[in-house]
């Protein structure tokens, strides 16, 4: 599983999720301005589940129907700190039977919901 982290997710949180093994490019260090759009559509071609605090995600793939990526993890909250979204990603990653792909996944401080991505099997 590989993660495509949106410039709004802290690279202090990048930096901890990699130094766990976990492969995730930072929109911040390779594609610093890009549009949702951009960010995105690297997703897609690249098969990246998108980490992100931007709710424009659901509008891009729910409303306006462009392409889905492998997934997206919407943390619907304001970080307490630069780790708090390592911390809480942290957490998902033990909740047994929970899986990103093909899933809109949001989260906040004290729970996690999931709806499919059109297309999604």
């Amino acid at each position: 599983m590989k993660f495509l982290a949106n410039e709004n997710f802290p690279l202090t949180s990048v930096r901890l999720l990699r130094e766990t093994g976990r492969t995730v490019i930072a929109a911040a260090e390779e594609m610093a301005g890009a549009k949702d759009v951009a960010v995105l559509s690297r997703a897609v071609s690249e098969d990246l589940i998108v980490l992100t605090f931007d709710r424009d995600y659901g509008d891009l793939v729910f409303k306006l129907k462009l392409p889905v990526p492998l997934g997206v993890i919407y943390f619907r909250f304001d970080p307490y700190s630069p780790s708090e979204p390592f911390e809480r990603m942290m957490e998902l990653f033990q909740i047994d039977g929970l899986s990103f792909e093909g899933k809109f996944t949001v989260a906040d401080r004290q729970r996690v919901r999931q709806r499919p991505l059109p297309g999604a099997k």
